[in-house]
């Protein structure tokens, strides 16, 4: 299923592009522009957090879009998902990713968007090469870590980004590999920047204890949820509170096996995961999939200071937190 055309003569925008989106031009650039409007993202897995994203970046004049999402669509899923009618006779038996694409259509009739059957935890590295994007949401940690790495083996660059809700709390994790940016400079005056991310299997490999006391609580709340879902072969979200027991004792080991004070990861904080489920809160969607959808953006137009490499949202502070896991001495 596709929609739309995907911009006009290579490098240049055509004058009805131009027209609807001058006011975002306005802001930064045309070159952003013409580098947005060829570029191609995939997304797999069409949740509360991902269809704020899709919309975002659909209304921005991405290039294209391709839905990557397998699953029937049910009930729950109207609870964060605006892109479903809540007709059962519109999206009964069809698949998540059809009808978001069907919605996602209207919303900028000169973006191509279109659905990608398949299972993400399968997709080789030579499908990822008609990507320069790639967003995965509500996936288990092999299926992150496999697809990052292909990512990172193909010999085109592909920025790769995980994102996910948890209720009240949200976590976003960045992999640009080599970046290089432009970044503005008091006065006016602009800079090239460049850096270095590691991977995601890097990232999480870095030992607790060799990072910043100040290093959000989410950050190893999530790696103790991830590890203990691992272990138990559990897709995201199939834990819940009657995992209570078994998950706190994971963290114990976790904190012994890595000298981190288990204090640093609330039980308060563990049970709140828990009992979120697979349940998304929308505010907190639209905040994550506002922040993803500029952080691509910004990827795509090698504009502005990007995230490095994990994003956090936690509606129990209202606070966002970037952390850069590794720290720069330890890359």
């Amino acid at each position: 299923m596709d929609g739309g055309g995907a911009g006009g003569a290579e490098g240049e925008l055509t004058a009805q592009e131009t027209a609807l989106y001058d006011r975002q031009i306005r802001v930064w650039g045309v070159d952003a522009q013409k580098r947005l409007s060829k570029a191609h993202v995939l997304v797999c897995g069409m949740n509360g957090t991902t269809i704020e994203f899709c919309k975002n970046i659909v209304l921005a004049g991405v290039g294209s879009l391709s839905l990557m999402d397998d699953h029937v669509v049910t009930e729950d899923d109207l609870n964060a998902n605006f892109l479903i009618p809540p007709d059962e006779s519109i999206y009964g038996g069809r698949s998540r990713a059809n009808v978001c694409c069907e919605s996602l259509i209207d919303f900028n009739p000169m973006v191509r968007v279109s659905v990608e059957k398949g299972d993400p935890s399968l997709i080789d590295g030579e499908f990822l090469d008609k990507f320069d994007i790639v967003v995965l949401s509500r996936a288990s940690l092999k299926t992150k870590l496999f697809i990052n790495e292909n990512c990172r083996k193909r010999s085109k660059h592909i920025a790769f980004y995980t994102i996910d809700c948890k209720d009240s709390c949200g976590e976003i994790f960045v992999d640009l590999q080599k970046h290089s940016y432009v970044q503005k400079k008091p006065g006016g005056a602009t800079e090239q920047q460049e850096l270095t991310y590691p991977s995601l299997q890097e990232a999480i490999s870095v030992p607790w204890n060799n990072l910043p006391k100040k290093t959000s609580k989410l950050y190893f709340a999530m790696r103790v949820l991830e590890d203990y879902e691992l272990s138990e072969g559990r897709s995201p979200g199939e834990t819940t509170l009657s995992d209570i027991h078994a998950v706190l004792a994971r963290r114990k080991d976790l904190c012994d096996k890595m000298s981190l004070n288990e204090s640093r990861i609330p039980t308060t904080l563990v049970e709140r995961l828990l009992a979120a489920g697979k349940k998304e809160h929308p505010p907190v969607c639209a905040i994550l999939g506002g922040i993803l959808g500029q952080e691509v953006i910004k990827s795509i137009s090698c504009k502005g200071d990007p995230v490095k490499n994990f994003f956090y949202f936690d509606v129990a502070d209202g606070k966002g937190v970037i952390e850069d896991i590794p720290p720069p001495s330890a890359n």
